[in-house]
């Protein structure tokens, strides 16, 4: 043993086998040499009835006196009753984000994670987060330990997202199709809500004690407390009669929304037999918030009544035995023709709402019916199974024909359908 010092680790020889020389001035710190000559700082501590040995790291990129610095706080944290090579150990076996959000989808996936409504997460909704996932979640924080993750790691991703640190663009795995990802408030809060949920299984798993999401702030999302004005729907509805350049799937989806408030997946994928125009009703057995019954106000059963019938969907794509699937990005062309900006289909259901409760004095829970608010449920799915209240479909009628007015196509339905068809 000697006093550990640079000229004295310099002057040290390599041999076979490799050697510690221990320090006298603090014991259990030491220097290793190997038999190819590379020296390695340790400590060296006594854990109950086991002997544990931490590697500090390389002399050359350790100096003696940091590496002593460092043996001292590791013998210090075990004076206080710790045991950092057990902790050490325990961290390098620990999940990180990345696997933690693979356990969540494959969770998920078996049924075990539940949505709204206390139900499996549909698949839908699956596909979506597992897309958020890949694209915002890993990329940000996935090498990270979940242990090891903080309130300022969360708050971190908010920002790097809400500022396009994620943004990509590229191919698909589908035939031509294509992959954009944009970020911003809106983006950034849904992954901040999805991480949430996948901290809090965690918890429930025991891999960690407390949610580190909890209580970190997002950005105010504009687009969803935005409504259309009069003169907006009067431009869109301007933009959408003289829209002959466009596939009649993209008008009659457009005036879908505008005209039901629904989302913007339950009008895609809407099949035939969900529909009943003889009783003014919709059923959609795989809506966002499971089986909803849905009143078909007089324009609504106009417009479907005209549309053609292509198929099981009620909106077909071109390729064989698939549904139409480019509403949004058709709903915002039209509306960028129209000059309006910060809208998306959602913005339509909230004005829906806004305009039945204001200016027509339709309650909140039966306007929340017409367009399917998962707290109107108990309206239209506990006591009318088969068809919608008369009451109900009175107040579609009412809110559909108020926006038709305003748009200026309440009279056109039928005979534009049938025009954008042949175009």
């Amino acid at each position: 043993m000697a006093r550990l010092t640079k000229t004295f680790v310099d002057g040290l020889k390599p041999g076979e086998p490799d050697y510690i020389m221990w320090d006298d001035a603090l014991p259990g710190f030491g220097v290793r040499v190997w038999p190819s000559g590379k020296k390695v700082y340790l400590v060296q501590y006594r854990a109950g009835r086991r002997q544990r040995r931490i590697k500090i790291g390389a002399h050359g990129a350790f100096t003696v006196e940091e590496a002593r610095k460092e043996a001292r706080s590791i013998l210090g944290n075990v004076a206080r009753g710790e045991d950092p090579q057990e902790e050490k150990q325990t961290r390098r076996k620990s999940l990180t984000v990345a696997e933690l959000c693979d356990d969540y989808v494959k969770a998920a996936q078996k049924g075990l994670i539940f949505g709204k409504g206390g139900g499996a997460k549909k698949a839908s909704t699956l596909a979506t987060d597992t897309g958020r996932i890949e694209r915002h979640i890993k990329p940000l924080l996935g090498k990270k330990l979940v242990i090891d993750l903080k309130r300022a790691d969360v708050a971190g991703l908010v920002r790097d997202v809400t500022e396009g640190k994620t943004a990509t663009s590229g191919k698909s795995d589908k035939p031509r199709g294509r992959i954009k990802v944009t970020g911003g408030k809106g983006t950034a809060a849904r992954t901040k809500g999805l991480l949430g949920g996948i901290l809090s299984y965690a918890v429930e798993c025991g891999v960690i004690e407390t949610n580190p999401a909890t209580g970190v702030r997002t950005a105010t999302d504009n687009v969803r407390h935005r409504r259309f004005s009069d003169a907006e729907l009067e431009a869109i509805g301007a933009v959408i009669s003289e829209a002959h350049d466009q596939h009649w799937q993209v008008i009659a989806f457009t005036r879908l929304t505008f005209l039901t408030g629904w989302r913007k997946a339950e009008i895609e994928s809407l099949r035939w037999d969900a529909i009943d125009l003889d009783h003014s009703t919709a059923i959609l057995a795989d809506s966002k918030e499971g089986r909803s019954i849905r009143p078909l106000g007089a324009n609504v059963v106009a417009l479907l009544t005209a549309l053609p019938r292509h198929g099981e969907f009620i909106l077909p794509s071109p390729r064989a035995g698939l549904h139409f699937a480019g509403g949004y990005k058709a709903f915002l062309r039209l509306c960028d023709r129209a000059g309006v900006s910060d809208v998306s289909p959602h913005t339509a259901r909230h004005t829906l709402v806004t305009k039945a409760q204001e200016q027509l004095g339709i309650a909140e829970a039966i306007a929340g019916a017409v367009v399917g608010h998962r707290k109107s449920l108990t309206v239209t799915g506990r006591h009318y199974t088969h068809f919608a209240p008369d009451f109900l479909i009175e107040a579609a009628t009412a809110i559909s024909g108020e926006i038709a007015r305003i748009m200026g196509f309440a009279d056109l339905i039928g005979a534009a359908v049938h025009a954008e068809e042949k175009a």
